[in-house]
C-alpha cells in the first residue's frame, strides 16, 4: 500500500510539474504579449509626436526670423524716439539704450517664468503610455494577490 501511495504521489507531482511547465509558458506568453503592446502604444504616440514637431519646425523657424527681425527694428525706432526725447543730454544714447534694456529684460523674465510653469504643467512625458502602465501595475498587482 505505501508503494501505491508513492506512485500517486509521483503521478501527481508530474501532473503538478506539467500543469506548472504550462503555466509559466502561458505567463510568459502574456509578459511577452503585455510588453508588446505598451511598446507599440509608446511608440505610435511618440511617432505622433514626431509628425507634429515635423511640421511646428519650420514654421516655428521662419516666425522666430522673422519676429527676431521686427524685434530688431522695433527696439531701434524705440531707442530713436527716446534718444530725441533726451535730446538735451549728453548721455542721451546711454538713457535710450538702457530704458529699453530694463523694459525687455522685465517682459522677457515674465515671458520665461510662464514658459517654465507651461512645461510643468502639461510636460513633455507621453502621458497616455504612462497612464496605461500605472493601470496595468495595478491590475499585475490584483492578479497577483488573486493567484495567492
Amino acid at each position: 500500500m505505501n508503494s501505491h501511495s508513492a506512485y500517486e504521489h509521483n503521478a501527481g507531482y508530474e501532473h503538478n510539474g506539467k500543469n506548472l511547465t504550462r503555466l509559466l509558458t502561458e505567463m510568459k506568453e502574456e509578459v511577452v504579449e503585455f510588453v508588446t503592446t505598451r511598446f507599440v502604444i509608446f511608440k505610435t504616440e511618440m511617432q505622433e509626436k514626431v509628425r507634429t514637431l515635423k511640421t511646428a519646425a519650420p514654421l516655428g523657424a521662419a516666425a522666430a526670423v522673422l519676429l527676431l527681425t521686427a524685434y530688431l527694428l522695433f527696439t531701434l525706432a524705440i531707442v530713436g524716439l527716446l534718444v530725441a526725447a533726451f535730446a538735451s543730454s549728453p548721455y542721451r544714447w546711454f538713457f535710450a539704450f538702457l530704458a529699453v534694456a530694463v523694459v525687455w529684460t522685465i517682459l522677457g523674465g515674465i515671458a520665461a517664468y510662464l514658459a517654465k510653469r507651461e512645461l510643468e504643467i502639461k510636460g513633455l512625458m507621453p502621458k497616455r503610455t504612462i497612464e496605461i502602465l500605472k493601470g496595468d501595475k495595478l491590475w499585475m498587482q490584483a492578479e497577483v494577490k488573486n493567484q495567492l
